[in-house]
């Protein structure tokens, strides 16, 4: 084969990823980097990591593993604080694609809008109904993933036709708003930015009975976390571009970093608090996800290493079902039904190695529905 043919080959290979991107066709890259996200979400409702932090395993391999498979207490991080920006930020990379395969279909922007603020609303309901406990406590919570994502989602899709510039002031401006509002509030005792129970976003929380004093959690984080999902949308934005690929990788990479260096250079003054989602925190958790995307991109759709990837492409296909599943009792039923059979076969190694295989042998079923879901072409929207 002579080298013209060769590059004229090459040629033709980049004007068809390019046509793909823009005409919103499927990404590997992202159906692999959603399904692990998923895969690790619902690893959660296991028990897993608290299995693997049990004290009698303290000081091993698979006791430091389990810390980092569970969220840092306060102030610092760990692997397991990336999951939730790593799911903010797939459904914005997801939007752009979604709203071209909407246009190439004939709807319009607006019926798009109606859909994109129905969807809003349905992701409030789930949040909200996942930690209601029944009529003699009706309390609203907004803390949990689906409650937070129903409001990044409709900010970033709202904002997502306008240019890239302002986008990213907009985002930024959110951060530098959220860390005004918490170093500027003026309530006695909710006056400490960084301490825990004793912030504005406890304090919102405290005003409709919804507060988590336990956790630490704030629903406030919704708005900072939105910069996940607006960094999102600009990635599929890039990666739908007739940019080559390479330099499509540059940018996510020279963005990662970016966001890394400005992160951990403000927690200088801002610690990287993930439970109230602090401008720091924000910054390195974006940083470590847009150099996941690259990652993922580099080796799966410009290396095409693409044979291993239906593992956790399957897990990706039906996020908000299998999501649903784990945290609504379906993970704590299948355990149920597993234990009896771990128990036998792994009591004689302890309680903590019987709870692992337990947990193991839950999300390997929970991913088996999955595959079956995927085989049978079943894939739930809303």
């Amino acid at each position: 084969m002579t080298q013209t043919h060769m590059q004229t080959q090459t040629n033709m290979q980049t004007q068809t990823n390019s046509t793909q991107a823009q005409t919103g066709e499927r990404l590997l890259s992202l159906d692999f980097f959603r399904g692990l996200t998923m895969f690790l979400l619902i690893a959660a409702y296991t028990g897993l990591a608290r299995y693997m932090r049990a004290p009698e395993l303290e000081g091993t391999l698979i006791y430091k593993i389990g810390l980092q498979i569970s969220h840092h207490p306060w102030n610092g991080l760990r692997f397991w604080d990336l999951i939730q920006p790593y799911f903010m930020f797939i459904v914005g990379v997801a939007i752009p694609y979604s709203y071209a395969n909407r246009i190439k279909r004939g709807h319009t922007h607006a019926r798009i809008l109606k859909h994109a603020v129905r969807r809003s609303l349905l992701l409030l309901l789930f949040g909200w109904a996942l930690v209601y406990k029944g009529p003699e406590n009706d309390i609203f919570h907004f803390q949990n993933v689906l409650a937070q994502l129903s409001v990044t989602y409709l900010l970033a899709f709202l904002i997502m036709k306008k240019p890239a510039r302002t986008q990213i002031i907009i985002s930024l401006l959110m951060l530098a708003v959220t860390e005004a509002i918490y170093r500027l509030f003026p309530v006695e005792g909710f006056n400490h930015p960084f301490v825990a129970n004793e912030n504005f976003g406890t304090w919102l929380d405290l005003q409709y009975g919804g507060a988590d004093l336990n956790g630490h959690w704030v629903s406030f984080n919704a708005i900072p976390t939105t910069a996940h999902t607006i960094w999102g949308v600009l990635a599929g934005q890039l990666l739908m571009s007739n940019k080559p690929a390479r330099k499509k990788l540059l940018i996510l990479v020279i963005a990662g970093v970016t966001g890394l260096v400005a992160g951990y250079a403000l927690s200088t003054v801002t610690p990287i608090i993930k439970r109230i989602c602090t401008s720091s925190f924000v910054l390195v958790s974006g940083g470590y996800t847009l150099l996941t995307l690259a990652f993922s991109y580099a080796l799966i759709d410009i290396l095409n290493q693409k044979r291993w990837i239906l593992f956790f492409t399957v897990v990706g296909m039906n996020p908000l079902f299998i999501y649903l599943f784990a945290s609504a009792g379906g993970a704590r039923f299948l355990s149920e039904v597993v234990y009896p059979f771990t128990s036998t076969l792994f009591g004689w190694a302890g309680e903590s190695t019987t709870g692992i295989f337990t947990s193991l042998t839950t999300l390997f079923l929970m991913w088996a529905i999955c595959y079956w879901l995927y085989k049978k072409k079943i894939f739930i929207r809303i």
